[in-house]
């Protein structure tokens, strides 16, 4: 596993966040929708961070940066889509920086959060979704111990067409 940590997202990573999702925009772009370009203006982000944080605070999503042993921020690990109650489920996101591919990143900061899925926010159950083409995500998720669950057709719009979504669950308890 990589030698990382994960953070839940404070105001004081604004900047660093801020500038790494520049350098990895294209990059990000060419996988998943565009944030637009409004969420590229530091004003706007900042709004959308302190956003975030509330809803954090709120136990409403869980925003992690994944960073590495020199503390710089190599990716994102999220909880979201949270619903307590009957089904106390989340959704995963996660995004590694281009230059930071297929060094186990996504491997271990998955395995951290879902630990934190469970003993700290006491979820029971995480889901998943990747591309079909995205065979790296999906091997991420079964060395965690995700299941696949199924896929839906003609899912998520992306660069002017409907793509599929391979879907996957953990139960944490």
């Amino acid at each position: 596993m990589a030698d990382i940590i994960i953070k839940l997202l404070e105001k004081s990573d604004e900047e660093e966040l801020f500038k790494f999702e520049l350098e990895n925009r294209a990059f990000f772009e060419s996988m998943v929708s565009s944030r637009g370009d409004s969420y590229y203006e530091f004003n706007n982000f900042r709004m959308i961070m302190k956003e975030l944080i509330e809803e954090q605070e709120k136990g409403l999503v869980y925003m992690y940066l994944i960073k590495d042993d020199t503390d710089k921020i190599v990716g994102r690990v999220n909880l979201v889509s949270i619903i307590r109650g009957s089904f106390n489920k989340a959704e995963l996101g996660y995004r590694i920086g281009e230059k930071h591919q297929g060094k186990k990143y996504a491997t271990s900061a998955v395995k951290f959060v879902l630990d934190e899925a469970a003993n700290k926010h006491k979820l029971h159950r995480v889901e998943a979704g990747t591309s079909p083409d995205n065979i790296g995500s999906q091997i991420v998720l079964i060395k965690n111990g995700f299941q696949f669950t199924g896929r839906y057709n003609k899912y998520i719009y992306h660069s002017g067409k409907w793509h599929d979504s391979i879907n996957f669950e953990k139960i944490l308890d």
